[in-house]
């Protein structure tokens, strides 16, 4: 066995339990920073739909590939590759805010408005801080965990979407 038939095995089945394990692993990282104390952002917990839905995708892609449809099972490469696409504009965006290249959402990023009423008032100082989509909380080897995301959801899109091309 080769380092290449590690990284991108022949079987679909194998593909797709790869992608699977990259989704467990990326969001046992963030459940692990937030554990450690780094609160995620709004932003932060959206980014993390895209595993959330990938790892039951790819646990289904491989169950199908390993029953021989793999029609189907190319199909789900192709849905896998576009939900972790997707997630890599969400995290360009969230760089993007972090980087002040662009507002982000008013519910996290900006000047915090005071309370209306009294209502809101108590509201606000029973709730969580908020914590701001445009200050970078961690960076690990100069990049933001967005970015991290960034490039982990482009690299996943890619395997997905070589993933579908090749043959079982």
């Amino acid at each position: 066995m080769t380092p290449i038939d590690l990284v991108l095995p022949q079987s679909q089945a194998r593909r797709a339990l790869l992608l699977l394990l990259a989704a467990a692993a990326i969001l046992a990282m963030a459940w692990t920073f937030q554990l450690a104390g780094f609160r995620p952002c709004e932003l932060c917990f959206k980014e993390r739909y895209a595993f959330y839905a990938g790892a039951p995708v790819a646990a289904l892609t491989a169950w199908l590939a390993s029953r021989s449809a793999h029609g189907l099972a190319r199909a789900l490469f192709v849905l896998l590759a576009l939900i972790f696409l997707a997630n890599a504009g969400l995290a360009f965006y969230h760089v993007g805010v972090e980087q002040r290249w662009w507002p982000g959402p008013s519910s996290c990023t900006g000047a915090l408005t005071a309370p209306l009423d009294v209502k809101d008032l108590a509201k606000a100082a029973n709730a969580q801080p908020v914590v701001r989509c445009d200050e970078v909380a961690l960076r690990l080897f100069g990049l933001s965990l967005a970015g991290w995301d960034v490039l982990v959801s482009v690299a996943m899109a890619l395997y997905a979407a070589l993933a579908a091309r090749l043959a079982r």
